[in-house]
């Protein structure tokens, strides 16, 4: 394989060092803009809202293969540091470690082979995938894409779904003496997430089972008050389809708490290749809002486990050790048929 032409290390030190909060990625694209265009990539910027743009990078004019990660990250933002091991920051593990990988990956092939590869940076990801939605609108028909995120240098088989819910309830305000003059919407809303921790939604073959989380939980003004209002917010890591796991919550908590479905995507089956070795994740991606832009397939260095933490940390021999299996991986998609481009 060949050696990287620049310090993957060095620039992902640069890419912790800005800060990029989903909505603030502006800075970030700056200085990709900058530095993949003196790499020697043709650089697109595709608006999305604000100064937060999408970051477009090419060899030539039509690429077979897309090499895409996220810039956006979590809150807060958490300044570089670094041992021997590893860097550390906001980011360093999801994905800019990633992001310097794959930069890395791209620029030490031969010319004929970059030529065919693309790199493709998004905002939004942690959030609502706004930058995947629009990046559907870019002139590109390439067969496959290779999305960047923590799976430990492992080829992902497939990734769970992931569904967002608000659960609301009203009630009654009354003294907390008298609570038979009052309603506790906060015992509703207890009642209906007691409901739906009980729900199964079945197994997957390769995904296993879907996972219920209750992240968010609010309600009443005063100890001393019947709550006239509580509201909750759930999550679940689905392994079937989105339509049925969502009629069965709304028949299981429905009547007295309202339901409002605040995102959804599909689990998802993953194009893989031989050679490298396999994982199945519980966390999602932007892949299922990335359908004009070929076959799917993921792959990154560092463990999720590491990443949305006070101690994100992105495994320095991991990343050296990424850049070969991305050039492998591309060279190996490069020379099945031409799928003619889309998914």
């Amino acid at each position: 394989m060949n050696k990287p032409p620049l310090d993957i290390i060095d620039l992902a030190r640069q890419l912790v060092a800005i800060p990029s909060v989903t909505g603030e990625e502006g800075a970030l694209a700056d200085f990709l803009r900058e530095r993949l265009t003196a790499l020697g990539f043709t650089v697109t910027e595709q608006a999305v809202e604000g100064r937060r743009r999408n970051i477009l990078a090419l060899s030539g004019p039509t690429p077979r293969v897309i090499l895409c990660t996220h810039q956006d990250t979590v809150p807060p933002f958490i300044p570089l540091s670094e041992d021997e091991g590893h860097l550390y920051g906001r980011g360093s593990c999801d994905a800019k470690g990633i992001m310097a990988s794959l930069v890395g990956a791209a620029a030490g092939l031969p010319p004929e082979i970059r030529a065919a590869c693309g790199l493709l940076f998004l905002v939004g990801e942690e959030t609502d995938s706004l930058g995947a939605e629009k990046a559907n609108g870019l002139n590109l028909t390439p067969d496959f894409i290779i999305v960047g995120e923590p799976t430990e240098n492992k080829l992902g088989l497939g990734h769970k779904g992931f569904i967002t819910v608000r659960l609301e309830a009203r009630g009654k305000k009354a003294h907390s003496g008298y609570p038979h003059l009052g309603e506790s919407a906060v015992l509703k809303l207890l009642d209906a997430l007691q409901r739906a921790r009980g729900l199964e939604f079945g197994q997957d073959r390769v995904l296993g089972g879907s996972t219920l989380n209750i992240g968010r939980v609010e309600g009443g003004v005063a100890a001393n008050v019947v709550p006239d209002r509580a509201w909750a917010e759930i999550s679940i890591r689905s392994t079937g389809p989105s339509a049925a796991i969502l009629d069965e919550i709304k028949t299981v908590v429905g009547g007295e708490v309202e339901v409002d479905v605040l995102s959804v995507s599909e689990p998802q089956t993953l194009f893989t290749v031989p050679g490298f070795e396999t994982v199945v994740l519980a966390y999602g991606t932007d892949i299922p809002y990335l359908r004009a832009l070929g076959r799917p397939l993921l792959l990154g260095p560092g463990s999720i486990l590491d990443a949305h933490i006070d101690g994100e940390r992105m495994s320095k021999a991991q990343m050296r050790e990424s850049v070969p299996l991305y050039q492998k991986l591309v060279r190996q998609l490069l020379a099945l048929p031409d799928a003619g481009g889309g998914s």
